[in-house]
């Protein structure tokens, strides 16, 4: 750019040719527009004797320096930040985690439970006791209550008593969580053959009603089966078939006799003599 404004300034000069240019290597000394005359830069050299005025200067010949460090820059639209992704926080591209020094926003995420670097509070806690994810709640009935029903005429000794049963007629309460457990309190009052489908039965319970001539089979219901069998209505209601019967998972399977059935039967199913005396049928084999 500065060899064409020269080129121009000497073209105009009169009696003069076009000279060669100075060679890159020439100290570039700024002159002024008042001492032009009298300077010593090779500028002034290479036009001796020649007034010029202050209008056919160059812009770039100043009294200040052609180049500063501090004007270095560079062109518009040039920097552009790259887009840096998949650096976790160092992207900078996460949601607003909170605060970050003097009330500033932090942007980034942070590991849930992450307290700034320090012990975080569920590791400060102690730890008591053990909670079981696999355990099972069932809920009680003594063998004194179902006769008690029985005699009001609530529960018909005839057929068949689910939990369903027992649900509706009021010997359980309303919140079963995995099944009921027949429990042996009142077992005396049993004098007649019943048959029962629950969860669970203890040692003494199953004793007591097979002395009198019936039996208790143990069911298995999952969640889903439970809900189909003490609430049928509520798939009538959203329109929906009743749920298939659930197999047992392995650690259940030697505890339960059968599959649950689906809706409540009404019938016992009459046990297979392998079923309802195991030991006895491998001795006489």
């Amino acid at each position: 750019m500065w060899r064409q404004q020269l080129r121009l300034l000497l073209a105009n000069v009169p009696g003069r040719g076009r000279p060669s240019l100075p060679s890159i290597g020439l100290p570039l000394a700024p002159c002024s527009a008042a001492s032009f005359s009298t300077c010593s830069s090779p500028w002034r050299r290479l036009l001796p004797g020649t007034q010029l005025s202050v209008a056919l200067l160059p812009r770039w010949m100043s009294s200040t320096a052609l180049l500063r460090l501090n004007d270095l820059q560079d062109s518009p639209g040039r920097k552009h930040k790259k887009k840096r992704k998949g650096r976790g926080i160092g992207s900078g591209k996460g949601k607003t985690a909170g605060r970050g020094h003097k009330g500033q926003k932090a942007r980034g995420t942070m590991k849930f439970g992450f307290e700034g670097g320090q012990t975080p509070l569920r590791r400060r806690l102690p730890k008591r006791g053990f909670k079981n994810p696999f355990s099972l709640t069932f809920q009680p009935v003594g063998l004194g209550k179902i006769a008690k029903l029985i005699n009001a005429g609530k529960i018909d000794s005839g057929e068949l008593i689910t939990m369903k049963t027992l649900k509706d007629t009021g010997a359980i309460g309303k919140q079963i969580e995995d099944g009921v457990r027949l429990m042996g309190r009142g077992a005396e009052h049993i004098q007649w053959p019943i048959h029962l489908e629950v969860s669970r039965v203890t040692v003494r319970a199953k004793a007591a009603v097979e002395a009198a001539g019936g039996s208790v089979r143990k069911v298995y219901y999952n969640k889903l089966g439970l809900r189909a069998l003490l609430k049928p209505e509520w798939f009538e209601k959203k329109g929906r078939l009743l749920p298939k019967a659930a197999r047992p998972p392995p650690k259940q399977q030697d505890k339960v006799d059968s599959i649950g059935r689906l809706p409540a039967p009404t019938k016992p199913i009459p046990f297979l003599p392998e079923e309802k005396d195991p030991p006895a049928a491998q001795q006489a084999s």
